[in-house]
């Protein structure tokens, strides 16, 4: 068992070690040209250093070093882990094919799979536990390229995917505390300040990007987690938990599959339409795209530790006020979606049209 002394050392361990690395990492990019590219579809002007997710992977192994975290899953993780950070490099130096890069994540995630660790079962209120046997392989392949995606889909603005993962991390480590399981706290603590010490650089106006070394890193290393402590729970809802905790990134990756798919394009097809995109169409800032995604986040993280606690009814009542909020936001994706208008121009128009029918 590890002392507060000890996780905070971890923890100061890992946001030093990033925010050293990072510069390091920044110059070692551009050297040897792992940059991200302007395009029509990115919000950013000039050529960025992108593998900035090398300084989280280097903050995260040096304390991981020093608390080595025991689980008898712990070598395939690694293993998978490391995969993904070599297949996160390829991508953002010679942008690798959407096939390669989902061939390497199913790899990565069978590897742990195979170890042992699985989505085994769900608790449904009404129902009880559902064991799912052998689709228990399938589920957790599913879930870990899952998540692992939809932490790459959403790193769309600066500071945004570091941001949401810091929060769902914060979430993760917070129930783990209440539930005293000591593997998710250390592993949790250490990424939590690899990321904050990237997030230094990185957040609006950022000098690196993370690149796909880091969204892939930073959503395997959330669904391998969330694995280890929030599918343990044997309380209601425990497949809804983890879900709630990551709802902006499955949501918006799960909207724009469907957005994709009605519209008879490949699945890995880029667009513009995910939720940071329609905030910044509405007439939102960059910076305050970036701070109200934070806030959703924040509120999922909230509730999910609210609906761990809660009675059966009161946690009922938390999934329907997350599912007003998801319809929510769906609808506003929709609107931007369909129309791209600046909607708080046309607010501001109606004020003024207001005020002078009142004189």
């Amino acid at each position: 068992m590890y002392s507060l002394t000890e996780y905070l050392i971890a923890f100061l361990i890992s946001i030093s070690v990033a925010v050293l690395a990072t510069p390091v990492v920044k110059f070692l990019s551009l050297k040897f040209k792992i940059a991200d590219k302007p395009n029509q579809r990115k919000v950013h002007k000039g050529l960025m250093p992108s593998a900035g997710g090398l300084a989280i992977f280097a903050g995260t192994v040096a304390g991981f070093l020093y608390l080595s975290p025991y689980s008898p899953y712990m070598t395939e993780i690694v293993v998978a882990g490391t995969l993904i950070i070599v297949l996160g490099v390829f991508d953002d130096r010679f942008a690798v094919s959407p096939k390669v890069k989902l061939v390497g994540q199913i790899i990565a995630a069978i590897i742990v799979a195979s170890s042992g660790l699985q989505v085994e079962f769900i608790s449904l209120p009404f129902v009880g536990r559902i064991e799912f046997g052998f689709l228990s392989f399938f589920i957790t392949v599913l879930w870990i390229v899952g998540v692992t995606n939809s932490i790459n889909l959403i790193d769309g603005l600066d500071g945004l995917a570091a941001g949401v993962s810091t929060i769902a991390l914060g979430s993760i480590l917070t129930m783990a505390i209440l539930d005293q399981q000591l593997v998710v706290i250390a592993l949790a603590v250490i990424l939590i300040g690899s990321t904050l010490g990237f997030l230094f650089y990185n957040f609006h106006p950022a000098s690196i990007f993370m690149g796909d070394t880091g969204a892939l890193f930073l959503g395997f290393a959330i669904s391998v987690i969330s694995m280890l402590g929030l599918f343990k729970s044997v309380t209601v809802f425990s497949l809804i938990i983890p879900v709630i905790i990551l709802a902006v990134p499955i949501f918006d990756t799960f909207f724009a599959i469907v957005r994709r798919v009605l519209r008879k394009q490949k699945i890995s097809t880029p667009d513009k339409f995910h939720i940071h995109h329609c905030l910044l169409a509405i007439g939102f800032s960059h910076q305050s795209t970036v701070i109200i995604i934070y806030l959703l986040s924040f509120f999922f993280g909230i509730t999910a530790i609210l609906f761990s606690a809660s009675t059966l009814w009161g946690s009922l009542f938390l999934l329907l006020l997350v599912l007003l909020v998801i319809q929510f936001t769906a609808e506003l994706i929709g609107l931007i979606g369909n129309q791209r208008k600046p909607l708080i121009n046309t607010l501001k128009k109606l004020l003024v049209f207001t005020s002078t029918m009142r004189r």
